[in-house]
């Protein structure tokens, strides 16, 4: 697919994943910038959210306060959400030509839920093909982290307090099986997947990003 996208060809669908904070955030916008650059149209977006609904859908699963949400009903509204966000934002903005940069995807659902949650791969993949119409991303990065560094990260940005959300709050041992969760994942299909090791510098990470994403454009 040639750099510069037209109408009649179709975006690029580039997702991040990985622990809770491996950096994705500042590798999307650093992405993004990227891309723009060479002339391409970017639209990032982020999971859950993305729509009026899922936004409101991400307040729900993630905030504290609204009361026990178990592990089923927790993994139907991930799934709730991103079935408004392909619909609604992702698969429109792919159609007209625009690269789409999301910050988490399905993978999450299958590591958090799946694993994290011990629902099973299988049955969260079933209930996320019907929520997405199948829709796979072109490639799928993964900034791994250990649960310890991650949660430092996150004090640290914070000005040493802790300020974690519900996923956020669960405890190491949940973090490291989501961790494992995404090797596992990676490992099933390896040309679709980049795994990148998350406590190099920024500008390491967006050099091996880019040089990765100019391979498939």
């Amino acid at each position: 697919m040639s750099i510069d996208s037209t109408a009649s060809q179709r975006g690029l669908f580039i997702v991040f994943e990985g622990g809770d904070g491996a950096g994705k955030s500042t590798q999307v916008d650093m992405t993004r910038q990227w891309l723009e650059n060479r002339g391409s149209r970017v639209a990032t977006t982020r999971e859950p959210g993305g729509t009026q609904i899922g936004e409101k859908l991400r307040s729900l699963v993630l905030e504290h306060g609204h009361g026990e949400i178990d592990s089923r009903t927790e993994a139907l509204m991930y799934a709730a959400a991103r079935a408004a966000h392909v619909q609604q934002f992702i698969k429109p903005k792919l159609e007209s030509g625009t690269h789409v940069i999301c910050d988490r995807f399905v993978d999450s659902s299958l590591a958090y839920q799946g694993m994290g949650r011990a629902l099973g791969f299988d049955a969260v993949a079933s209930i996320n093909d019907f929520a997405t119409s199948g829709l796979k991303p072109d490639v799928t990065i993964i900034l791994d982290i250990s649960a310890a560094d991650g949660r430092a990260r996150r004090i640290a940005a914070t000005d040493g307090v802790e300020q974690a959300d519900r996923l956020e709050a669960e405890p190491d041992e949940f973090h490291e099986r989501i961790r494992n969760a995404f090797f596992e994942l990676a490992a099933k299909d390896p040309q679709r997947y980049l795994v990148i090791d998350a406590t190099g510098g920024i500008a390491q990470l967006q050099e091996q990003i880019t040089t990765h994403l100019a391979g498939l454009l």
